[in-house]
């Protein structure tokens, strides 16, 4: 079968990058997208901007750059797709509750038509023509607890829960939706189709079991929950609970608590660091005391001992200093507001959220962040008495190191052609 990729122009801020070159459950999102069609492709081809496409008649599978999907969605997308043998354009209902409550707040990618919104992933069974047909495939939401908020600290008070998909699929036109397709849709749905697989299939239920007996462990920290990667360390005394996977070459020191993520490769974890439900990138570096819940870190980031990371995006080659803590929700229950695929503050929909900091960023120690901030890439911010609280997005022209003798020593990647008009000028 035929593959084309069409590009989404857009650049997902603050990262000052498209969406398939983020990293999503530690993979580049066009990376994720291969691996997952790899059983149904045998060729495939990519269709920039304006580019016309020559007629192509055979099977063929057609969808945006900017979409997540895992690989639960598209075997059934792709088996009712043959089994219609019409042309047909993946679709949601609108009171689809994952949908209605992760993907579609902030968003600009879906197209409504009436009830339904449509995604840009199509089939066609000989090759791209009119007549496309909507495929509305259930994504299986189930609900899930995950925060308790009392009545005097928001506007919605008891267990707060995410509507967590079996099949899930998103359109990356944020940097929420990155938190969403890497914690909902990732770490959340993994556990969730552990637990509906050990309820449904007595066999599966007894292997864990038998394995956990058997290296004596308990049920979340046996082999079958927990892949660990070749040449790793782990102190004896560093607890790891599946469904988690850990890569090659990770060290984790004594007392860490690692609980249902991903660690990649060459990851070091110190002393008494928590990761919870996170993704953690390839040679990220969590020292002592640091704190990750729900939060995804991209590759060869660090932290600084006792920082906190709650709910958070953090960019690929960025240090936060030591101290700095990421606050997830308002203390006056007001709405949380984030930037949509077009750059507007708009309404989350999230009552709890962290924030967001780019790629190749330097974040000096002690800072508070209020929730749904944004640092964007190449921003140097040191904690000074005028700034130490960062009430709002904080853009690259506010960057501290423009106003430094030794600017120059700032690499700055994500903004390379803005530099060269400066220096031209």
């Amino acid at each position: 079968m035929l593959k084309i990729i069409l590009h989404a122009s857009n650049q997902i801020m603050p990262f000052c990058e498209s969406a398939r070159e983020l990293r999503i459950q530690n993979t580049p999102l066009w990376l994720h997208q291969r691996n997952v069609l790899a059983p149904w492709v045998t060729r495939e081809m990519e269709l920039k901007q304006g580019e016309r496409m020559q007629p192509v008649h055979e099977p063929t599978i057609v969808y945006r750059d900017n979409l997540f999907f895992d690989q639960a969605y598209i075997q059934e997308f792709m088996t009712q797709a043959v089994k219609r043998n019409r042309p047909v354009r993946a679709a949601f209902r609108a009171d689809d509750p994952a949908f209605r409550e992760h993907a579609l707040p902030l968003s600009t990618s879906y197209t409504p038509a009436g009830s339904l919104y449509l995604a840009d992933l199509w089939y066609y069974p000989n090759g791209p023509m009119a007549g496309v047909e909507p495929l509305v495939i259930d994504m299986q939401a189930k609900e899930i607890g995950y925060y308790h908020v009392p009545t005097y600290m928001a506007d919605q008070s008891g267990d707060l829960v995410f509507q967590v998909p079996l099949r899930a699929m998103i359109a990356i036109d944020s940097w929420l939706h990155v938190f969403i397709a890497d914690m909902v849709f990732g770490q959340f749905a993994t556990g969730a189709r552990y637990e509906k697989k050990a309820n449904d299939e007595l066999s599966f239920k007894l292997k864990i079991f038998s394995k956990a007996i058997y290296e004596g462990r308990q049920v979340l920290e046996c082999s079958e929950v927990v892949k660990v990667g070749k040449n790793c360390v782990i102190d004896p005394s560093a607890v790891i609970k599946g469904p988690a996977t850990i890569g090659d070459n990770v060290t984790i020191n004594a007392g860490a608590v690692i609980d249902n993520s991903i660690i990649g490769n060459n990851v070091n974890v110190g002393q008494g660091a928590q990761v919870m439900l996170s993704v953690v990138g390839d040679g990220a570096f969590l020292p002592f005391r640091a704190s990750l819940f729900m939060t995804t870190m991209m590759e060869n980031s660090m932290l600084a001992q006792n920082t906190c990371l709650q709910m958070c995006v953090i960019g690929r080659n960025t240090f936060i200093g030591a101290g700095s803590t990421w606050t997830d929700y308002n203390l006056i229950p007001a709405p949380i507001r984030a930037r949509d695929g077009n750059g507007k503050l708009s309404i989350s929909n999230r009552p709890v959220m962290g924030g967001c900091v780019g790629h190749n960023c330097r974040i000096g120690a002690g800072m508070i962040i209020y929730p749904a901030r944004t640092i964007e890439s190449d921003v140097v911010l040191a904690a000074s008495a005028e700034r130490r609280v960062i009430d709002r997005d904080i853009t690259f022209d506010q960057s501290d190191h423009h106003g430094l003798k030794l600017a120059h020593l700032h690499q700055t990647p994500y903004h390379r052609n803005l530099k060269a008009e400066v220096e031209s000028w």
